[in-house]
Parts: C-alpha cells; structure tokens; sequence
C-alpha cells in the first residue's frame, strides 16, 4: 500500500477545500507515526513557515526519521537558507522578464513571482520555475528578482498556504492535483526486479542516441538480469531517487537536465551512464581537445578562435590549409561544423559561429571516405562501426538535406576485425575521462591515425551498432550496471 498525507500548521489553513482524509494538522502528524509499518508513505509539508526548529522543520525532520518521503526535506529547507546555492541557470532572464514586467516598465527593479510545484503562470519563465523546484523541492516557493545593470535572482522564500489569495489557492490546487498524480501513484511491482533503472529518454527529439526499438531492448536485456529498466523523461526529476541506475538515452549537455539528472543520481550514490564527469569532459569540444593534447593523443591539427583575435582568424588558412573546419564547443551529431574552402568564407562563417559562442574550434580538414566509431565499456572495447560521409556530403550526417538529416551507410564489425592501432587508440582516449560507456570518433588516413572526439552517451541504434553482436550488445551494457548495482549494495568500488 501506498499513502499519502498532506501536513498543515492549522486545520484552518486548509478551509478552502474538500476536507480530505490525506490531510492531518501538524500536530497529529508529530504526535504518531502515520500509516502501518508496510506502508509507503509520502508526506507534503505545507507548514506556514520551516523555520529552524519550528513545527514545521519538525515535520519534515520526523518524517524522514520514519522513514517517509517528504518534501521539503531537511536538506532542502536547509539549502534555501544559503543563498550561495541560488546559482541557477538564469542566462535570457532579462530577455524573459522583460515580456512581463509589472507596471512600471523599465523602471522596474524588483519584483517576485509564486511557483507551486513548479508550476507558474508565467509561460517564460517555465523552465526557470521548473528547475528551481527540481533544484529546492518545495510546495511554494516565492521566487524574488531585483535588477541593477541585470535581472538576478534576489531570494527563493518557502510561503505557507495561509498567505495565499483566492486565486492563488486556485492555482494551487490545480498543480498540488498534477504533482500528486505524478509522483505519488502506486509504485511498481518489484517482486520479480532486484534492481530498478531510469533510462532518461526524449521520446520528440529527433535524433535521438537510441531508436525506439534499441531502447525495447534494453529493457528486455534488464528484464533477463533481474533489472526493471523503466522509461522516464525531464519532467520525472522528483522520482529519480527511487531507482538504482540512470542510463541517458537522450543527448546530453552541460546546460539542460540531462546534467542534473546526472549530477542528482550520483549524489543519490546511484549507478550513472553519463556520469556527470564524462558529460563535462565530452560534450566540450574545447575542453575534449584540451584533454586529448595534454595526454599527448594525436588529433588534427586545431586551433582555438577567440572573438577579438582577428589576427589570428586570418592566419588560419597558412595555419592549417585549406578547406577548414569550424566547429562550436558543444555540437551533436554533425551540427554546429562548418567547412570553409576560402579565406572570404572563413570570415563570414566565424562571425556567424561567434553569434552563439565566445571560442570557436577550427581544424585541419582530413579526408576520408568513412569514420571509425568504437564502442568503450568499463574501458574494454565494445563494438567497432565504420560510419560512411552522406552521399554528395562530407560529413556523415547532412543537415542540409531535404526533409531531415540524411546520413551515409554504415559496416558494423567484430572488434577484432578493427585495426588494432584504432582500438588502442580509443581506449588511450577514454582513459583520462571515465569508466563508463563511450563512443570514440577516428579517421585513418593513410599511416595517420587521429582520435576526432569522444562521445559520452554514443549512438546504439537497433540494426547499426547491434548489428553484429545483436542482442548480446543491449546484455552486456545492462551487465555492466547489474555489476556496478551489486558492488554498491556490497559497499564495494570499482
């Protein structure tokens, strides 16, 4: 069974409503312990104020004694005390803020808005409610911004449901109604799982690293170990910690949830595929070549592009020949890469790229008629891909094509078919950045071998990577966690 209790100061506090079994006064709540020992119970705290030592710091405080879930939980009302934690993602808040500002306009200069589960009423600043709450699980949260040269987040204050307007309660109860749904339903049938894993997924992007059916195998492999792999998206943030694993399947970045997701799961001491680490280390292509240099790993030649360094754009061609390649830190699959054949168009195509970055990468061009793609796995290589330029192209995907993307063919391969100086090489270029599972980008040009980048969640499409170890391929990453899971349960590392 499964039980939910809502917590208030007052019973008065929740006189605008359908009295509810689910609510008990705080009171009640500290005096005994809710629901029978096999019940899973979940606990919102809507306290006027949790205050240290207060009545509500005390509910959350018993709450997680009993062993309820409970939020907030002392942890986060003890994070919203120090505002040195406010450090969010707030880059376009005045662009946002300023398409609503109170009256007053642009003389303006502080002003606050509710969030109720991270839910608000202001459609721009959705995602910045959103990610706060992920950040400090409350039920209500003021959010109170003040502006000097720019907008910043001035204060994140826990609001009781007393102070709240008519319609504020209304709003209130719309998204404690969504939130309750969504997180507190009945959990799934464990019996036959000794583990359970998240697989983070985006069932609209277009590109995903996985197809749907690569991802039905997953969950089939996870099935045959005795791990209940389960399919989640940005929007299951609060329910992370009830598994033991997250596997990302959709592509990461440093500035979106993928890497809060991951950041959360390794602070919940759970299994990660993209540790937080490997997605700062990969999904920079500056900070990838930084990397790769320093360990001495060749690549092609490349040189960093600062905005102001005009000097130095035009010396490119002397530099590294022509064609070049332009590339932004943080492109996927092929975009964000252009190649230049003239000195006119390198110009054009860099104050282009500087529009959406301060350092632009540019490289030698190398051409070669397909890439190798090797596959890394707790640093023991996996699979190995030949991937094949688009016809007309010379990248593998074209994003200029008709329609979609179109991408070249493909030769997947037995490892030991590979040559062995680019599986070596790979493995040399996971080496600094993890154990977990990669996707390592060469090219072989004639005696030259060179590592192009490091993917930290590669691409595992039904009938591409899998096409020669077939199912085995989706056993042996699922493998790899049921290793890792039982470790931790044994209080072991490695």
């Amino acid at each position: 069974m499964s039980r939910l209790v809502i917590v208030v100061e007052k019973a008065s506090d929740w006189g605008s409503y359908y009295p509810s079994d689910n609510v008990v006064t705080a009171q009640d709540y500290l005096k005994e312990t809710v629901g029978s020992d096999d019940e899973r119970t979940q606990v919102i705290n809507l306290c006027r104020n949790y205050k240290y030592l207060g009545t509500g710091y005390y509910v959350s405080l018993l709450a997680e004694a009993r062993g309820h879930r409970v939020i907030p939980s002392v942890r986060t009302i003890n994070d919203l005390r120090r505002r040195s934690l406010y450090g969010l993602d707030i880059e376009d808040l005045n662009a946002k803020l300023g398409n609503f500002l109170p009256a007053g306009g642009r003389d303006t200069t502080d002003f606050g808005i509710l969030v109720y589960f991270g839910e608000t009423s202001y459609p721009a600043l959705e995602d910045l409610a959103r990610q706060v709450f992920e950040t400090f699980p409350c039920p209500i949260l003021r959010i109170e911004f003040e502006r000097e040269r720019v907008w910043q987040i001035a204060a994140l204050k826990p609001t009781g449901l007393h102070t709240l307007s008519d319609p504020q309660e209304d709003a209130f109860a719309q998204a404690l109604d969504k939130f309750s749904k969504k997180l507190w339903r009945k959990p799934r049938a464990r019996k036959k799982f000794r583990y359970d894993v998240a697989m983070l997924v985006d069932p609209n992007e277009a590109m995903p690293p996985s197809n749907k059916r690569a991802l039905k195998h997953f969950v089939e492999a996870g099935a045959e170990l005795g791990i209940e792999v389960d399919a989640i998206t940005k929007n299951d943030y609060t329910k992370l910690a009830e598994y033991d694993g997250l596997f990302i399947r959709e592509t990461t970045a440093l500035d979106n949830h993928t890497y809060r997701f991951a950041n959360k799961a390794e602070k919940e001491d759970m299994v990660v595929m993209d540790d937080p680490s490997s997605i700062l280390k990969c999904t920079n292509k500056i900070y990838l070549h930084d990397l790769l240099k320093s360990r001495k790993l060749p690549t092609p030649r490349t040189e960093i592009l600062y905005r102001d360094d005009a000097k130095k754009i035009a010396e490119l061609p002397d530099l590294l020949g022509l064609p070049i390649v332009l590339k932004i830190p943080d492109g996927s699959f092929s975009r964000g890469i252009v190649k230049v054949e003239d000195a006119e168009h390198l110009k054009k195509a860099v104050d282009d790229l500087f529009q959406h970055t301060a350092l632009v990468l540019a490289q030698e061009y190398m051409f070669t008629d397909f890439d190798w793609r090797i596959g890394v796995l707790n640093r023991e290589p996996l699979y190995a891909c030949k991937y094949f330029m688009s016809r007309g192209h010379w990248q593998i995907y074209n994003h200029g094509a008709k329609g979609s993307a179109k991408s070249g063919g493909f030769q997947t391969l037995p490892v030991r078919e590979a040559p062995a100086e680019i599986v070596k090489l790979a493995l040399k270029a996971t080496a600094p950045i993890g154990d977990g599972l990669y996707g390592v980008d060469l090219k072989q040009a004639g005696e030259r071998s060179v590592v192009i980048e490091v993917n930290d969640n590669p691409s595992i499409d039904a009938g591409v990577e899998d096409a020669y170890l077939g199912e085995d391929l989706y056993r042996r990453i699922m493998d790899e966690f049921l290793r890792r899971m039982e470790r931790k349960r044994l209080g072991l590392r490695g």
